[in-house]
């Protein structure tokens, strides 16, 4: 049965959003709204300019026998500041300071709205690079992952502190932790990760660089490749950070004691993934 045009324009961007980064042949929308490749090919030329004018996608057509059409969800420039203020505007609350200079942020990162704006921001700083795996470490950075693997279609890992019957025989490291200075342990079952892969590491919060620069350990000792970092949310640190490079979305300063005070701005994303 023959699809009217709006219905097609419809289903087709529901399809394409619900397989991000795939590459979905024009036969099989063909097949699927039994209609002509050319106009396929009209309908996909109006979800490109729409995608593209908002600021939310980029929707690429390959020509040939094999080609095909793929929709990669990212951020303009313009809605990742957006995104990025209104997350300032969520954390800058005394209220959310905790002993030690942590902040609380576990009711931000268990919001869906929030995840899919975090989860499309850090996709967007790796879209144009080859990635297999996302990895995060077990707590909240697990949420976090799960949204960056859904927009980037691949999967993710999950490095724990202490192995599960259930996951086979692991990988470990000892750490050193950033902010503690205490040896910590984690570790990884060697089924989730290849020898070679690409690996993406991502975690709500950044400190003295311990967790982080354990999971870069991890990532050697599996042959894999750093491909890098980004976290959620920065902390001030008194002292040399045990990781290099690693991208946050916002930067907090806490300051603890008589004087309680939090204040966040945007972290470094923006210079970092938009630099021309």
């Amino acid at each position: 049965m023959k699809v009217r045009r709006s219905n097609r324009l419809v289903d087709m961007t529901r399809y394409l959003l619900d397989h991000p980064r795939e590459l979905v042949s024009l036969k099989f929308f063909g097949h699927r709204y039994d209609s002509a490749k050319s106009s396929i090919s009209e309908d996909l030329s109006i979800i490109r300019n729409t995608v593209e004018r908002w600021g939310v996608g980029r929707l690429e057509t390959l020509p040939g026998a094999s080609g095909g059409a793929r929709l990669t969800p990212l951020y303009s420039k313009k809605n990742a500041a957006t995104v990025i203020d209104e997350l300032v505007q969520a954390v800058n609350d005394d209220s959310r300071l905790l002993p030690g200079g942590y902040v609380y942020l576990s009711d931000l990162l268990g919001r869906p709205d929030i995840l899919r704006e975090v989860g499309r921001l850090i996709a967007t700083q790796y879209v144009d690079q080859d990635v297999d795996v996302i990895m995060t470490v077990e707590t909240k950075g697990i949420p976090i992952a799960q949204s960056v693997a859904m927009y980037l279609n691949r999967p993710f890992v999950i490095v724990r502190n202490s192995s599960h019957i259930t996951e086979g025989s692991t990988v470990s490291v000892n750490y050193v932790s950033g902010s503690s200075q205490r040896i910590k342990k984690m570790e990884l079952s060697r089924r989730t990760m290849k020898e070679g892969a690409n690996v993406v590491v991502v975690d709500d919060f950044l400190k003295g660089g311990g967790t982080m620069n354990g999971m870069k350990s991890l990532i050697q000792e599996f042959g894999a490749h750093l491909v890098g970092m980004t976290a959620f949310a920065e902390g001030q640190f008194d002292g040399e950070r045990l990781v290099e490079d690693c991208t946050s979305l916002i930067k907090v300063d806490a300051q603890d004691g008589v004087n309680r005070h939090l204040s966040a701005q945007p972290g470094n994303y923006l210079e970092k993934v938009f630099k021309k």
